[in-house]
């Protein structure tokens, strides 16, 4: 499985549909573009069209450069750089599978998902890919929006409050090894109760170098941001 902890003590860097505040997200170029400032991880949207898994977060916002899920790892298969499957389709867990399976990149992806059942599904179809919770689920966009509305942080806060007593079952009901995790609801005690259970934590969506380095210091395992470069030096 790949490794989602730190890297010689200092977090992953993992660049957000591909490097979304620098070039068209979730397209081939935005993937380059994130191998060149060399993230050691690179996310990307799964979605399902018309039968064929394309890289985009909803119908509404498709590429003009829609590349597939296939493109898209044979592009990255030749390199070492890991990837984190967010999959957004349901009922496409096998296909996805099948492609990473095809591309020989199990041992170097994540799919992440806020869906329990289909991290379940994917564990019991293959063992050896990597699969982490997303927290929350994103229905008000909340990976693109800087800063997010007054009552939405509110909302974050309070998740953050009780997360630390949640996430251990969470984590176990979804049988997944990572969380991901949106920034403001991480704590001191939710990277804790991560960790004791096994589970590195990755969090979502970090817009500046303030928040990297309050993250730094909760202990948090990986940073996915639209902007890699905030990660640099």
């Amino acid at each position: 499985m790949i490794d989602l902890g730190r890297r010689d003590g200092r977090m992953l860097r993992i660049g957000h549909r591909g490097a979304a505040a620098l070039a068209p997200e979730n397209t081939i170029s935005a993937l380059a573009l994130a191998l060149e400032l060399e993230c050691d991880l690179v996310e990307v949207d799964v979605l399902q069209l018309d039968g064929t898994l394309v890289l985009a977060h909803s119908p509404a916002e498709l590429p003009a450069e829609l590349a597939t899920l296939d493109e898209a790892l044979a592009f990255l298969a030749p390199g070492s750089c890991g990837i984190q499957l967010d999959l957004k389709a349901r009922g496409a867990e096998a296909a996805l599978v099948e492609a990473v399976r095809a591309r020989g990149v199990v041992q170097r992806t994540v799919v992440s998902s806020f869906r329990p059942a289909t991290l379940r599904t994917l564990h019991a179809l293959e063992p050896a890919l990597r699969l982490g919770l997303t927290y929350p689920e994103d229905r008000l966009g909340l990976g693109g929006r800087r800063p997010v509305q007054p009552f939405v942080g509110a909302a974050l806060r309070a998740m953050r409050a009780v997360l630390a007593a949640r996430v251990g079952w969470m984590l176990a009901a979804a049988e997944a090894t990572a969380a991901m995790l949106h920034w403001q609801v991480v704590s001191k005690p939710v990277v804790e109760r991560c960790h004791a259970a096994g589970a590195a934590v990755l969090a979502w969506t970090v817009p500046s170098r303030d928040e990297v380095r309050l993250l730094d210091a909760l202990g948090v395992d990986g940073v996915i941001t639209d902007d890699p470069r905030i990660l640099q030096g």
